[in-house]
């Protein structure tokens, strides 16, 4: 799982192209919004229909502050195969600086987390 600022589909060979990884989120104050962001998944050891959903998590708070789902359901028959799943999510609200997790479910069960950091610096 990764976060970026961007994920590009290129049309004809549907290649991912990942810009802007990165790990953290900085701010001048808070509370804050950022504007845009993707979240990049690929997943194997899979098999079976599956309902994704993404949830971004408040590690300090210990509260579920936003949720997205894929539309419609992943078939997925080989558990050999590799299955990408891209989150572009809006206007993201953070409230305090800290520690977030964005954690999948597969059939509400979780399959896997990434833990970011958004820091409070100083304006120049």
């Amino acid at each position: 799982m990764l976060i970026c600022d961007k994920v590009i589909n290129e049309a004809g060979t549907n290649k991912k192209s990942l810009i802007g990884i990165f790990e953290s989120i900085n701010v001048a104050k808070f509370p804050c919004v950022h504007q845009f962001l993707s979240v990049y998944i690929k997943l194997t050891d899979a098999n079976g229909i599956y309902d994704f959903c993404l949830e971004l998590y408040d590690l300090e708070n210990g509260a579920v502050i936003g949720r997205t789902e894929m539309p419609g359901k992943a078939d997925i028959k080989d558990p050999l195969t590799t299955h990408e799943l891209v989150f572009n999510l809006n206007n993201l609200n953070f409230t305090h600086p800290g520690k977030y997790e964005f954690r999948l479910f597969a059939n509400e069960e979780i399959f896997g987390q990434k833990t970011f950091l958004v820091s409070q610096v100083k304006e120049r």
